[in-house]
């Protein structure tokens, strides 16, 4: 077997989209591709990934606030979870494959609230600062996919959450927040179609990881 050493900072890949894009199925997809490479992979995901992290989870996904405390809250959750799972999988070596990051809250608190971008970068400053430096993705998955795509797959799959309630036109303003990031980011952020099938998808995912040469 070929094995693809990762850096010696380790390997950060997030996934972005709206709900119901299909992230899930790919970051296991991706994950069960790197081990068998030999990678040390961690599968986690925000808001969540530490115990702290996925109460604050519970009470933003089923708690009416306002933007700023969901802000606010967003980046406490975040900062447990950088400190506490990501860094230290990241300094071992190993690669962390996380659902959604940083770019989840521009465009679901940003851009779908309508929140203060200018606030949102000053936090992402704060709490992405480690002792190691400056924490971002090394590459960012955005599942690009039609908002009415989207909810129609989410259609009677699952009781909705606070922000899977939402009206559609809020999903059309968090879809042009990430496509404002993935701008802002070009070498970071991938667009994968996520309105294709599944092997296509997929596809995208392996090709985005072979050229980074991640992937044999």
């Amino acid at each position: 077997m070929s094995v693809v050493a990762p850096p010696a900072t380790g390997l950060f890949i997030t996934f972005e989209g709206i709900d119901g894009a299909g992230k899930s199925t790919h970051i296991t997809a991706l994950a069960d591709a790197l081990r068998h490479q030999g990678y040390a992979v961690t599968v986690t995901r925000e808001p969540g990934g530490t115990p702290l992290a996925e109460e604050l989870r519970a009470c933003l996904l089923h708690t009416g606030m306002d933007a700023l405390t969901e802000a606010l809250l967003m980046f406490a959750a975040r900062r447990d979870h950088l400190v506490r799972v990501i860094e230290p999988a990241l300094l071992a070596g190993g690669v962390v494959l996380c659902d959604r990051f940083t770019d989840a809250t521009f465009a679901y608190q940003g851009h779908g609230r309508g929140f203060d971008l200018g606030i949102l970068r000053t936090l992402e400053g704060w709490v992405q600062t480690t002792p190691s430096g400056w924490r971002q993705p090394d590459m960012t998955l955005w599942f690009d996919v039609p908002p009415a795509v989207a909810a129609a797959r989410l259609a009677g799959a699952r009781a909705p959450d606070k922000f899977e309630s939402e009206p559609q036109a809020f999903f059309e303003r968090v879809a042009a927040g990430y496509a404002q990031r993935a701008q802002e980011a070009p070498q970071r952020i991938v667009r994968i179609d996520a309105a294709l099938d599944v092997p296509a998808v997929w596809q995208q995912v392996q090709d985005a990881c072979r050229q980074r040469g991640w992937l044999p």
